[in-house]
């Protein structure tokens, strides 16, 4: 009689180990099936709505911006007129950095990966004649989000729009900032003030706007686990709230307003366990640590995209087809938002062909393949179930041991968060090269003779030179004693207690710009200095 031969041990990237196959006595004895309740109730493990694609698809909010306001307004109107539901607007280097174009350290900069912004004009340019109620606007912006939220709020009700009802988002979240993009100004406690200046603001004055999308995206494609990710970003959300609450707010007051942006890449079962544990704890989270009453408060909302991280330069073709099971996955994980990487964004700013291809993929997605037809279809698969406990218990694990070293905030300040991430992107670059983890076209399935056919967006140094006349056509036409007068009591409001953000938008609407608010802002809080550790 022949032995049964075992199979292979076989691990996701989290970490945890894979069976090759469940039962139900897999789902009992990581957890049990309790938690997985019913789509738009608690915990939302199925979804915070009730119906959810069945009543309303996703938004679909492609990533973009560049040159100008003039060119970012133009590729808008095409995303648009494609079928495109939100915005999701890219700024420069410069503007992200709260420089102003003309900033000697803006050259060669301005406007290269994503839209310059020095005033308000740009922000009406880029905005002109889009509805703001029927499309929603994501402003990726983090280090310098104080005046650019004041520039789209300033704009906003320059066109009539009542702020109350204004919807939107911006990402504002500087700890990830940190962790893992660098694209920080102050230092880390003025920046958190920041942060809950704008968060308080929202709450008192434009309700309905999400000042926060917590991002683990950014911290995944650094080089953190999925487990990581998630676990990172709750605890970041976690510092957020614990701050708003200092100020004497009450928990839903405006926990609602926070959002969440994720990242896909890797394996689909993974992500799907990911989103489903995550969404789950951070219910759990509210309600039994914060108090919270309002369900809604309880909603992780998210935007999950397929990630920059898992495209790769070589065979660039294969993206498209990484690009639609990214957006599987998405989907399948019970997103409010998805996004995809063009499949040329390993090389470029995408093309319109690019960019109009990932949008196809989701409407495809969305009105061809039955995704839209039932809730979490995926919900009491005895695999899916245990694996989502076991994440869950992973995820929470990772946040106890952060909070024993002292919490996210001082893993920030001293370093130490970035050193783990750091660490773990070498180890997973290691296991690439060393063909451990399979990547098509990298380290397997490999062409000698490779094409590439990608159309490379070119860096017009004219249209910087445009930005930077604009700019100084502003400066000279401005009330400058109306702009020296505001920008002394963005000053004084930054000196004190006082919330700045009302200081900012009378700044704005007097057209100072990007750079005189953060310098006036850097003035009084100092800048971030990065920690090395060895």
């Amino acid at each position: 009689m022949k032995e049964k031969k075992e199979a292979a041990s076989l691990y996701w990237e989290s970490g945890l180990e894979v069976k090759p196959v469940y039962t139900a006595a897999d789902v009992e004895e990581s957890g049990g099936s309790g938690g997985i309740g019913l789509p738009g109730e608690y915990p939302f493990t199925r979804g915070i709505h009730g119906l959810m694609y069945r009543k309303q698809p996703w938004t679909m909010r492609q990533y973009s911006g560049f040159g100008t306001a003039a060119e970012t307004h133009e590729r808008f109107r095409y995303l648009i007129a494609n079928g495109q539901t939100g915005l999701n607007v890219a700024f420069d280097l410069p503007t992200q950095c709260g420089l102003d174009s003309d900033d000697p350290m803006a050259e060669g900069e301005v406007g290269r990966v994503g839209m310059a912004v020095d005033t308000l004009a740009d922000m009406e340019e880029a905005f002109e004649g889009i509805d703001l109620n029927t499309i929603t606007v994501s402003l990726t912006i983090n280090g310098s989000a104080a005046a650019i939220m004041a520039m789209y709020f300033a704009m906003a009700r320059k066109r009539g729009y009542d702020l109350a009802g204004l919807r939107g988002t911006a990402q504002n979240d500087i700890l990830k900032e940190f962790i893992g993009r660098g694209t920080w100004i102050f230092p880390v406690e003025p920046s958190i003030r920041l942060v809950g200046d704008s968060i308080e603001f929202c709450a008192k004055h434009v309700p309905k706007y999400s000042p926060v999308s917590v991002c683990g995206y950014h911290i995944r494609e650094s080089g953190a686990n999925p487990d990581q990710e998630m676990a990172y970003g709750l605890a970041i959300a976690k510092a957020y709230l614990d701050h708003v609450l200092s100020r004497g707010l009450s928990i839903d007051d405006f926990a609602r307003g926070l959002s969440f942006n994720f990242d896909i890449h890797g394996n689909l079962w993974e992500q799907v366990a990911k989103f489903r544990a995550g969404r789950r704890l951070w219910a759990k989270i509210l309600r039994e640590q914060y108090g919270a009453k309002d369900p809604r408060s309880m909603q992780l909302r998210m935007i999950a995209g397929g990630g920059g991280g898992g495209l790769t330069i070589q065979q660039p073709f294969n993206n498209i087809v990484r690009g639609a099971y990214y957006a599987l996955a998405s989907a399948l994980s019970g997103t409010q938002t998805m996004a995809l990487c063009s499949y040329d964004e390993a090389y470029t700013i995408p093309s319109e062909d690019a960019a109009r291809l990932s949008l196809r993929t989701m409407q495809i997605l969305m009105t061809e393949t039955g995704l839209c037809d039932t809730v979490d279809p995926l919900a009491g698969s005895y695999f899916i179930e245990t694996m989502t406990n076991r994440m869950e218990a992973r995820i929470a694990e990772i946040m106890r041991k952060l909070d024993a070293q002292g919490g996210i905030v001082r893993a920030v300040a001293e370093g130490a968060a970035q050193a783990e991430v750091s660490r773990q992107a070498y180890e997973k670059e290691r296991r690439v090269q060393s063909g451990d983890v399979k990547k098509v076209g990298v380290n397997c399935f490999v062409e000698e003779e490779e094409t590439r056919e990608v159309e490379f967006h070119p860096y017009r140094e004219d249209e910087a030179l445009h930005q930077v006349e604009r700019l100084n056509r502003v400066r000279r036409e401005r009330n400058g004693g109306a702009v020296k007068t505001a920008i002394a009591q963005v000053r004084a409001a930054a000196s004190s207690n006082e919330n700045v953000m009302p200081a900012i938008i009378d700044a704005v609407e007097r057209y100072a710009t990007v750079g005189e608010i953060c310098a006036t802002l850097k003035d009084v809080f100092g800048a971030y200095r990065e920690p090395s550790r060895f």
